[in-house]
């Protein structure tokens, strides 16, 4: 898979899965549609550059914990992107869990649709 191409998948579920969490949600706010889509980039060029780096750092505890820890790594990804773009609210961390949740399963599925081409 080219690089483009994975940036534009992840960034497609990071857009995607905030705006589900925005309307299922309370507690998940987004201001505008072109703050939605810089959150998803964002959360997209995480994805795709830093997680990477992440999952080797923190592949002890991955195998201590047979993979749950990646889960954490995943919240603190979504956690950070709140927290240097203020327009991406998210009040209490079981919206949180929430909205990780909703993005996990869409990256799952869009990573999946593009093996399968």
């Amino acid at each position: 898979m080219s690089l483009l191409r994975g940036f534009l998948l992840k960034a497609s579920a990071g857009v995607l899965g905030f705006f589900i969490a925005d309307h299922l949600l309370q507690e998940v706010m987004i201001e505008d549609v072109r703050h939605l889509f810089y959150a998803g980039m964002s959360l997209g060029f995480i994805n795709l550059f830093i997680k990477p780096i992440l999952d080797i750092a923190t592949f002890p505890f991955r195998v201590l914990t047979f993979g749950i820890f990646s889960f954490f790594v995943n919240i603190a990804i979504v956690w950070f992107v709140k927290a240097i773009y203020p327009p991406v609210i998210i009040e209490g961390l079981l919206p949180l869990v929430y909205t990780t949740v909703i993005i996990w399963i869409l990256e799952l599925l869009t990573s999946s649709l593009s093996h399968n081409k």
